[in-house]
């Protein structure tokens, strides 16, 4: 919880505690920013506007650090379109003050169950990369064949070698990729390769 009134990071922080969430509370951004790289899973709940970086200028900097923790911003009703420009700037909710408990531990429990799928997504993405990587410099050139939708014989003739050969790398392919068909180790492919390292 980022929030420059004590009053209501406090508040906020029991309200998390007595619903079973554990709750850390920071004055500022720049401080939660100090401390962002020991942060492995949660939400993080921040008002849009604080003194020095408000909440849109946060939720833009964890963007940019593509950090995947889930960001609740807290916004007055005046406040309402730079709570939407967070919004399209990244952040996963919004929340109009004043809120009740409900709406907060809501926002929260929805947060958390998106951050925890969006980092089993980032662990198979990893491993399938692991997997890459530890290709040869051929299997990677006929995986990328694979990719594009060539066939075997273009595959074959592009690389110089002939396509029994290359089905011999395919079925190796198979094999270190741990995928059950063609179209699965195509779309394991492309999600490694389309998201940002």
């Amino acid at each position: 919880m980022i929030d420059d009134d004590e009053a209501v990071r406090e508040s906020l922080a029991f309200l998390l505690l007595a619903a079973g969430h554990a709750a850390r509370t920071h004055a500022s951004a720049d401080e939660f920013l100090a401390i962002l790289d020991g942060v492995e899973r949660g939400c993080i709940i921040t008002d849009i506007r604080m003194p020095g970086m408000d909440g849109l200028a946060l939720v833009g900097r964890l963007q940019k650090c593509a950090t995947a923790l889930p960001v609740i911003v807290i916004t007055g009703h005046a406040d309402v379109p730079l709570a939407v420009q967070a919004m399209k700037a990244g952040a996963r909710d919004f929340i109009e003050k004043p809120f009740d408990d409900h709406t907060i531990l809501g926002a929260v429990a929805s947060a958390l169950q998106c951050g925890d799928e969006n980092g089993a997504e980032r662990t198979r993405v990893h491993v399938i990369r692991q997997r890459i990587d530890a290709l040869t410099a051929r299997e990677q050139q006929v995986l990328h064949g694979l990719v594009d939708g060539q066939s075997n014989k273009v595959i074959a003739r592009e690389l110089g070698i002939s396509p029994r050969t290359i089905e011999i790398y395919r079925a190796n392919l198979m094999t270190k990729m741990d995928a059950r068909s063609l179209s699965e180790l195509v779309r394991m492919t492309l999600a490694a390769t389309e998201r940002p390292r």
